[in-house]
């Protein structure tokens, strides 16, 4: 058995190791190291936990064997998936660290002696603060994130689901939960510690329903901060450092990057939180389906285009992924470098269903950081430069977004493609986007709209280069 005093320091290795994975991830360069960083400091701080321990039992093998009966499939799972299904993943991921947090949240309530909490009814009442909180946190996190699954798989439709009364019913379950807590603590009660897991798994489902699949990249990050801050209540209540400092900074980096990309996107922060977020009025959605003029070309069109431009900018979205395009649009790209010709990419901050998934495919391809530029970075390149490649790039690319205060994305920032000499649009057809909205880029004088998969245009276009 390790002793106390030598298990926090460990505990605040692992802590530090966690902010330098942090620090790793915030950039492309340096996202394997932080990756390193944090898996480290994952395995000292689970080895430490165990070494804790001051007699094994035979409850102890268990413990192991389901250890490795669970890493064994996360394993699995994180080698088999494509990146297209990497949103979808993490989502289900954050799901079940919520319902983790549950599970440990009704043991330490159940059974308080195994924890050095008291005795059944008669629990420390900072221990059934924390514990309380952090059952209704990971609870909402559990049950928020199937929901989100369920959106990004398309097993359940993406659009936002709302009806009459919808955010005053919100509103009244979360000053339930406030009430419930408070009683709980008052009195221990097992029926309150129920009716309150019930409620917040209640709330969590109707605060992502209202969602649309446009939103899920912050949806995405702000169940992560959730996930977060359930894991670090659950840590108070276990009184283990590491789980208390890996979920503060899980849950306050999920929360700033949020923050970020409500502004990225011209939302606002407290809407996400409270559900709103997304629920757009459906009537004022365009769907006029009235027939617009639309230029169309094929590769040869745009290997021509390209081969006499001095400057390229590709902006890659969703469809790239869909297509697994990333490879074909690497070799692309090369071509057009070897004769010369300056090429750039262009990321909006919510490109693809995460944050940072387009960073993450063109890092799969080798593309070289330094080629490629945030929104603001870029974004006034666009008015200089020969030709705007859009590989499945829908709304960070609508200039609806400028012109139409009725838009469901007015006032967002988007990518000014528009802006260029000539806009190649690859896309199967003209559907619109996550949003449900036409894109006034589709119809523009400069564009061209190349239909076909994003993949096979692109290795078209090359050989024709």
């Amino acid at each position: 058995m390790i002793s106390p005093n030598l298990s926090a320091i460990f505990y605040l290795i692992s802590g530090v190791l966690f902010i330098l994975a942090l620090r790793g991830l915030s950039s492309p360069e340096t996202s394997r190291q932080g990756n390193f960083f944090g898996i480290f400091g994952m395995i000292i701080a689970i080895t430490v936990t165990f070494l804790s321990i001051g007699n094994f039992s035979s409850g102890f093998i268990f413990v192991l064997f389901f250890l490795l009966i669970g890493g064994l499939i996360g394993a699995f799972i994180a080698y088999k998936i494509p990146m297209t299904a990497m949103p979808e993943l993490v989502a289900g991921f954050h799901s079940l660290v919520g319902l983790a947090a549950v599970f440990v949240a009704i043991s330490a309530f159940l059974n308080p002696d195994a924890f050095n909490l008291g005795s059944p009814g008669n629990i420390k009442l900072g221990s059934l603060i924390e514990m309380s909180i952090g059952a209704a946190v990971g609870a909402i996190t559990f049950s928020g994130s199937v929901i989100a699954f369920l959106k990004l798989q398309g097993i359940m439709s993406g659009a936002p689901i709302t009806f009459k009364g919808q955010h005053p019913l919100n509103a009244l379950i979360l000053v339930s939960i406030i009430v419930l807590i408070y009683l709980l603590c008052t009195s221990q009660s097992k029926e309150y510690f129920w009716v309150l897991l019930t409620v917040s798994f209640l709330i969590g489902f109707l605060l992502i329903i209202p969602i649309g699949g446009a939103d899920m990249p912050v949806v995405i990050s702000m169940l992560n901060s959730y996930s977060g801050w359930a894991a670090a209540g659950i840590g108070f209540t276990l009184e283990n450092t590491a789980l208390i400092i890996t979920g503060a900074l899980v849950g306050s980096s999920g929360a700033i990057l949020s923050y970020i990309m409500c502004k990225g996107m011209n939302r606002s922060f407290f809407n996400v939180i409270l559900g709103g977020f997304g629920a757009t009025d459906q009537s004022t959605v365009s769907h006029n389906k009235e027939q617009r003029p639309v230029k169309s070309g094929n590769a040869d069109d745009a290997a021509f285009l390209m081969k006499n431009a001095s400057s390229v900018i590709i902006v890659p979205g969703y469809g790239m992924a869909v297509a697994q395009a990333q490879h074909a649009l690497r070799e692309m790209v090369d071509t057009l470098k070897k004769n010369g010709i300056k090429v750039s990419y262009a990321i909006h901050p919510v490109a693809g269903r995460m944050p940072g998934h387009m960073n993450v495919l063109l890092a799969e391809a080798n593309v070289p950081y330094d080629e490629v530029f945030e929104l603001e970075e870029i974004n006034n390149d666009f008015a200089n430069a020969d030709v705007a490649f859009v590989i499945g790039a829908n709304d960070v690319t609508n200039p609806v977004a400028k012109s139409d205060p009725q838009s469901p994305i007015y006032g967002m920032p988007v990518l000014d493609v528009e802006k260029c000499k000539s806009v190649l649009f690859v896309k199967r057809s003209l559907s619109p986007g996550y949003a449900g909205i036409d894109n006034d880029l589709f119809y523009k004088e400069n564009t061209l709209m190349l239909f076909a998969d994003a993949k096979k245009m692109t290795e078209d276009i090359t050989k024709n280069l």
